[in-house]
């Protein structure tokens, strides 16, 4: 096992590499100058000189690529902001549990409502509750996440004032929102991959052995048919949270949560690379993080996968 999580680690490494590679590749390329959004168009040719050096920007993207990653693997420094001139990490920590916190809430979210629909939909199947959960999973999945939130926001919010238009600020109040907002899009993902899954399951031979013994229905369906079935479902709700880790940042803007997807978006409108960096190579640790996880949790419900770690 712990040979297999230390494997795993060292893979990020790589991930890191490459993510990190193609962030300065693209901002290198991408249209505007850093200096001239810090300095304004009216600063002198001196003053851009001068700065276009203090920020290591007149050397080779290679050079500044390799200056990077030896900060950050041997010094864990991400560097300083462009535009604020505060530490990237010290930022990136201050932001980071607030989007945990959100990704979380929305997970939870999406769970408490997307296995429910897909255990009773497959016990009901082409039942109206099935045809309807279905509906209604691919429904959430298709609204924009933008669209949903502003209308949650004009309908909870502003209409019938039950919970806060933005921020956090008002305990659990501020999570409500946001994270249906982010969690109905993964419900039908999970849905319907937990529904074609229970599918499979209870017509297998074990199952009608269970039944045949007289077993509840709700035991047999929950003991022996959905444990036996939460493997893809596992996998599913996996690359949603790393997904929602990553993918909440237009959420965050619409209703100003304090996170690293809002920052990021800051930080790409001032070309503020050290930040953009500091934000992705964050995220891209935590997704890897998460999947390593979702393999670990394979062998909580299924032992035969544990063979896989050894």
């Amino acid at each position: 096992m712990v040979k297999y999580i230390a494997k795993r680690l060292l893979s990020m490494i790589p991930v890191v590499l490459g993510v990190t590679f193609l962030v300065f590749i693209i901002m290198d390329l991408a249209p505007g100058d850093p200096v001239l959004l810090i300095l304004g168009d009216n600063a002198s040719e001196e003053a851009r000189i001068e700065k276009t050096r203090e920020l290591g920007l007149d050397q080779p993207v290679v050079i500044r690529f390799g200056k990077y990653v030896y900060n950050f693997f041997f010094k864990a420094d991400m560097g300083n902001s462009y535009i604020s001139g505060r530490s990237v990490s010290a930022e990136v920590l201050s932001r980071f549990p607030n989007t945990l916190k959100l990704s979380l809430a929305a997970a939870l979210a999406s769970l408490l409502m997307a296995l429910p629909l897909g255990i009773i939909a497959a016990v009901k199947q082409n039942s109206l509750f099935d045809n309807t959960s279905m509906v209604v999973s691919l429904i959430g999945n298709s609204m924009p996440a933008f669209w949903l939130g502003m209308m949650l926001v004009l309908v909870f919010a502003l209409k019938l004032r039950w919970f806060p238009v933005q921020g956090m600020s008002q305990g659990w109040k501020s999570f409500v929102l946001p994270s249906i907002s982010i969690g109905l899009m993964n419900m039908a993902a999970v849905a319907r991959t937990t529904r074609s899954s229970m599918l499979e399951t209870i017509r297998q031979d074990y199952i009608r052995t269970a039944r045949a013994k007289g077993i509840k229905e709700s035991r047999v369906i929950m003991h022996h048919a959905f444990r036996n079935a939460v493997i893809p479902t596992i996998t599913v709700a996996g690359v949603q949270l790393g997904n929602l880790l990553g993918g909440a940042v237009i959420t965050e803007t619409v209703f100003a949560w304090p996170g690293l997807g809002r920052m990021m978006v800051q930080a790409v409108s001032s070309r503020d690379v050290p930040m953009i960096l500091g934000c992705i190579i964050t995220l891209s640790i935590c997704y890897s993080v998460v999947n390593l996880l979702v393999d670990l949790l394979y062998g909580f419900f299924d032992p035969r996968v544990k063979t896989m770690y050894t």
